[in-house]
């Protein structure tokens, strides 16, 4: 069997490692005497499981808080002095942070049994995301057909100059796509300016947008550079282009067309060097067939036009996706909030995100401070758990009772043993650690 990795944290110095005989066992072992040193080992390499020996003084609660949120996806196995376990700080960092603990003096066994049974856990949930190195400084994040060809569309109008309109629906992705596209480009070194074409208040738009002379209007008293000039040399990212007012449409045309700006109140023309990304959630054709929207702008821009998926149809990303929020915002969880149910995850994929990436982000950070247990429920989610319309549905819904029940049953059986819990069921200890997270069964 493969040697397996195990970083243990002795805070009381690396002579109080003891010499646990058989818990040491297919481990090897690289002994932290600090927590500086542990932050410092974590860094340089990947661990699953941390044994973490606590000093036998009091007082050190707090910054053992702050490394184990700090590294909170690893399994966490504890060894305490009896008399610190009377300590409610003590016991509140057992129970926000370890998956066991053992009390001093050690039992070697039972220590080899809970390292087992930790190594298990962490190796199920370790999820890697590796993607094609081709792909790994796009920030859209997947494997599904849709953002595959996207990513694929993406490359293509990256290497052009001409304008690029993205349509997609609000919260898909559409200015992480804009970024994409510039950061594959030649102007990639140049800035990247977004502008929000809705959020800008119609007296302001012309002079945000082409910037102002002095003189121009009551307040301005300097010159000023707009948005488009000061992306020169960059890309442009024109978000809603859709709510701009018509008569700016066709400044912004009179730049498409001549690389040109006229700053308010100047009748000097500025050229400006900058590619214009434009993006809206709205049906542009029907916006100019209603006369709310120019049409020669329209072809302007529409020179080479995206699609981006909405996210019920990357149903093979919502897991992916949902682990990744999860660990971006891992410093704003509750201390013993560690991932998802196997139900929450299911309920994940059953949902149809009407409103995209930014409502399975809302939901999840929600999750994450909420949640009361240690694995995020479909509750937790704001995510009722979908009806069974057939009779099938409906049998599969009591064959997973039955075996939730026999389970539950077996780990009470054996006082949660888990190796003989899975030779009780006749399977594997590895089938049972499948089924454990199936069905959100923390042991």
């Amino acid at each position: 069997m493969a040697e397996k990795q195990l970083l243990c944290v002795a805070l009381d110095g690396a002579a109080a490692v003891p010499a646990a005989g058989p818990a040491w066992d297919d481990w090897r072992i690289h002994v932290a005497p600090g927590l500086k040193e542990a932050d410092q080992a974590l860094a340089t390499r990947p661990f699953l499981v941390g044994l973490l020996l606590a000093p036998a003084k009091d007082g050190v609660y707090a910054e053992i808080d702050a490394f184990l949120h700090r590294h909170w996806a690893m399994q966490w196995v504890g060894v305490f002095h009896p008399k610190n376990l009377e300590s409610p700080a003590c016991r509140g960092l057992v129970n926000d942070h370890f998956c066991d603990f053992h009390t001093a003096p050690i039992d070697p066994l039972r220590l080899s049994h809970t390292l087992g049974h930790a190594y298990g856990y962490a190796a199920l949930r370790e999820m890697p995301e590796a993607q094609p190195v081709a792909q790994r400084d796009m920030a859209l994040r997947g494997y599904s057909p849709a953002i595959l060809r996207l990513r694929r569309q993406i490359l293509k109008v990256a290497g052009a100059a001409a304008p690029v309109l993205i349509w997609g629906e609000s919260g898909s992705g559409k200015e992480l796509t804009a970024q994409a596209i510039h950061a594959h480009s030649e102007r990639a070194a140049g800035p990247f300016v977004p502008i929000n074409c809705g959020a800008i208040p119609a007296n302001l738009v012309q002079s945000e947008l082409f910037g102002h002379v002095r003189g121009a209007f009551t307040g301005a008293a300097k010159d000023k550079r707009g948005l488009i000039e000061s992306a020169g040399g960059g890309t442009v990212f024109l978000d809603e282009i859709g709510d701009l007012p018509m008569e700016l449409q066709a400044n912004l045309l009179r730049f498409l067309q001549e690389k040109t700006i006229y700053r308010v109140g100047s009748t000097q023309s500025i050229a400006v060097d900058a590619r214009i990304v434009a993006a809206s959630h709205v049906d542009l054709q029907t916006a100019v067939a209603r006369g709310a929207f120019r049409e020669d702008l329209y072809y302007r821009l529409n020179v080479l036009a995206l699609d981006v998926p909405p996210l019920r149809e990357r149903k093979d990303d919502l897991v992916l996706l949902a682990n990744h929020f999860f660990s971006l915002y891992a410093g704003e969880r509750a201390p013993r909030v560690k991932g998802f149910s196997g139900q929450a995850l299911h309920a994940i994929k059953q949902y149809d995100w009407p409103g995209n990436v930014r409502e399975l982000i809302n939901r999840v950070r929600r999750a994450m401070v909420m949640a009361d247990g240690r694995l995020i429920s479909p509750a937790d989610l704001g995510l009722e758990a979908p009806l069974k319309r057939t009779d099938g549905e409906a049998l599969e819904g009591v064959r997973l009772r039955a075996e939730r029940g026999a389970i539950d049953a077996g780990l009470h059986r054996t006082g949660k043993n888990i190796s003989q819990t899975a030779r009780d069921l006749g399977v594997s200890r590895m089938t049972l650690y499948r089924l454990l997270a199936k069905h959100g069964i923390h042991c």
